[in-house]
């Protein structure tokens, strides 16, 4: 009788295969860009105290490997462990293999692809200079029609999933790629001059509330709800535990989503964005730790009743470890957007302990402990050395603790070091007062970045290992009955019970909730001109200057000079006038900055117009500046500039409203070469003698150039 019935049950199922193969695929590259992304990291932290690491080569600078770290550890890294995460979940939870293999293994590849993209060309200088978003129109391209394969495979799973309602994870994997596919288009939206060069089609205020707007919610949509969605898969499954509170999910989700769009501004605190703007920044920044401690809390009380077992199992300690850190630098984000604290912690490298306790401690180790969990399962094997991964567990929170503690105490070393004046009302201390008192912390956070990444290395041998043991489960078995079509809701359904099993407006509501913040902080500041006063002395930069503008961009001048001088006693008494929002109009993009590792260059060109010490500077920063830690950049003595896409640059800015003369472009190099010949005149009168077509020549006009105008004093205008 028994068999009878098991045959009829057998006889209503689908039975199907889940694809574990592209999960496999994405776990290798997790493991490998891991290792590559926190090994640069470590590079870029040896030359922070030790400038002769950057090898005197344009492609190892500081300023052209950190944008390369980031986007390693963001989308190669955590990309992939996003990835690995869903291609997996994504599959049980909607009991049906993904909807395409064939898109699978584009996006796999794609991905791949845009990842050693970036690794090619950002050594090489091509870079649009914008934080977290270097990458140039051609790749943006690349990488959005990719990211809709995504996309589609995805919802089309979802869509032909076997279970009626989609689970919590499914919530957060979906607005997460809704809102990342808006990010990204709008925040890439630039004018090509080549393939590899671009100009972003917003200008000064406007493309940095933009770019904060994307910046920021990269770190909420791409770092923080894909992984709040594989919490809420493998935390449980790891636990063997029910998410402590389906209610609580509903809050935390939608909260979160809605909340997260409006915080962008909080990174341009005490700039030239209207104060309007700013303040939206900071209360939405506040209120945002409700749902994120909401979610920290759904998560860490899953554990409940498991603490005996997260003492013996290293999946889970890793899982704690993330959460906690999630729950950590989620408070410290609001805290840092109360503006007396940012006052104090902006631009120095208390931000940076604060992003490596997300990367290093939510992502890292969420993706780690899932590694440990998952590669084993789709080998059908045990982890090969339990002691390996518990050793790797305390080395890397051993090695997050050695990073993130010396960035703290450096960040308040610089906040108080800048702003303390002495009895009389002079600054006590100069910039480079500063630099070296932070060597040390440099040192010890190299450190803690050489163990974390040693701690990967242990991984990878182990899982490698664990590999070889077993045998990849290609094509997983599975079976389920199929989705009943004559489904009747259940009397007095919720309308989000509802909306669970609505793909389509359930994406539509997440989208609206994620425009609402967007539409109401960005819109404004194109509908009211008052937001951006012009000043009449604002002129279009010269070729000359123009072209120095790109040579600034080109070696990542931007990761470690802000252009911002902030309305604070100490700041105007060190940099000069503060920052004006009519100042930026001609910038494409924007150069405010978001960490001064050297000095702010917003007046530059009036503290210090001397041509030959930002020559000698250049050349061998120490010889000018004692105790400096910038690179030389000698090259630029050597290599021209191209001034055959000059003409093209400046029809590319005259279609972004900058107001060159009429058919100015056909006219360009002759403004050029006489700025740059009398340049080289005052270089060569004290005693440097370089061509005028040489890219120092240009950056060094620019230099001179920055803040000037304020005062009317540009040093060439092309008005005719």
């Amino acid at each position: 009788m028994q068999d009878n019935s098991n045959n009829s049950n057998n006889a209503n199922l689908d039975f199907f295969s889940y694809d574990n193969a592209i999960v496999r695929n994405f776990a290798i590259a997790v493991m490998l860009w891991g290792a590559v992304g926190m090994l640069v990291g470590l590079i870029i932290a040896i030359q922070l105290y030790l400038p002769a690491a950057n090898l005197g080569i344009p492609f190892t600078t500081y300023g052209r490997l950190r944008p390369l770290h980031t986007n390693a550890v963001i989308f190669a890294f955590v990309g992939n462990a996003i990835f690995m995460g869903v291609y997996y979940s994504l599959q049980r939870l909607c009991k049906t293999r993904m909807f395409n293999d064939l898109f699978s293994k584009i996006h796999f590849w794609g991905w791949q692809l845009i990842i050693v993209s970036a690794a090619i060309t950002l050594p090489l200088g091509y870079t649009t200079g914008k934080e977290y978003a270097e990458l140039e129109f051609i790749i943006d391209i690349f990488i959005a029609l990719v990211w809709v394969v995504f996309g589609i495979n995805m919802i089309g799973t979802i869509l032909k999933r076997r279970e009626r309602h989609m689970y919590v994870a499914i919530w957060f994997y979906l607005s997460s790629w809704i809102t990342v596919t808006v990010l990204h288009i709008f925040n890439s939206l630039e004018v090509p001059v080549t393939l590899f060069k671009s100009y972003s089609v917003y200008a000064g205020v406007q493309d940095a509330l933009v770019q904060w707007w994307y910046g920021h919610n990269a770190v909420a949509f791409f770092l923080t709800t894909p992984f709040l969605g594989l919490m809420y898969y493998f935390l449980p499954k790891a636990a063997n535990r029910p998410v402590y509170s389906y209610k609580l999910s509903i809050i935390h989700f939608w909260a979160l989503i809605f909340l997260y769009i409006w915080a962008g501004p909080h990174h341009l605190l005490f700039t030239s964005l209207p104060d309007w703007a700013q303040s939206l920044g900071s209360v939405f920044s506040i209120m945002l730790i409700a749902p994120s401690w909401g979610g920290m809390i759904n998560g860490l009380f899953t554990l409940r009743g498991a603490w005996d077992k997260v003492r013996e199992d290293p999946i889970l300690k890793f899982m704690v470890v993330a959460i906690t850190a999630y729950g950590m630098a989620t408070f410290e984000g609001p805290m840092l957007s109360i503006k007396s604290v940012n006052a104090l912690s902006h631009y120095t490298d208390w931000t940076i302990a604060h992003v490596h306790v997300g990367a290093l401690g939510w992502n890292g180790m969420l993706t780690f402990g899932i590694l440990y969990w998952l590669i084993p399962k789709i080998y059908n094997t045990n982890l090969f050395s339990k002691k390996l991964a518990n050793f790797h567990f305390w080395i890397s929170f051993i090695g997050i603790i050695i990073y993130v503690v010396p960035m703290y105490w450096a960040g308040l070393a610089e906040g108080l070091n800048w702003s303390e004046f002495t009895a009389d009302g002079t600054l006590k201390y100069t910039f480079l007062d500063s630099v070296q008192t932070v060597i040390p912390m440099y040192i010890i956070r190299s450190v803690g970045g050489f163990v974390f990444l040693s701690g990967i290395l242990v991984m990878i041998f182990n899982l490698i290992k664990t590999m070889g043991q077993g045998k990849l489960i290609k094509d997983e078995e599975a079976q389920a009955a199929p989705l009943a079509r004559d489904y009747n809701p259940e009397t007095g359904e919720k309308v989000h019970r509802w909306l669970e099993r609505k793909t389509i407006p359930f994406m539509i509501g997440a989208l609206v909730a994620i425009l609402i913040g967007g539409i109401i902080e960005i819109v404004p500041l194109y509908l009211v001109k008052s937001n951006v006063p012009t000043i009449s002395s604002v002129k279009p930069y010269t070729p000359l200057e123009l072209l120095g503008r790109d040579v600034y961009l080109e070696e990542g001048c931007y990761v470690c000079h802000s252009q911002m001088v902030r309305p604070f006693r100490a700041e105007t008494a060190r940099y000069g006038e503060y920052s004006k929002a009519g100042e930026f109009v001609y910038d494409h993009p924007f150069q405010w900055g978001s960490k001064r590792t050297g000095p702010d260059l917003q007046r530059i060109g009036v503290r210090n117009p001397d041509a030959a010490w930002h020559y000698g500077h250049m050349m061998d920063p120490r010889s000018v500046s004692v105790g400096s830690i910038m690179p030389s950049y000698k090259w630029l003595a050597e290599n021209d500039v191209d001034l055959s896409l000059l003409p093209a640059k400046i029809r590319v800015m005259t279609s972004l409203g900058v107001p060159y003369p009429k058919n100015y472009d056909a006219e360009a190099e002759k403004d050029f070469s006489k700025q740059a010949n009398t340049l080289v005149t005052a270089l060569s009168n004290a005693g440097y003698g370089v061509q005028p077509n040489k890219k120092i020549v240009a950056l060094i006009a620019y230099l001179q150039r920055l803040g000037t105008d304020l005062k009317g004093t540009s040093n060439t205008s092309v008005t005719k």
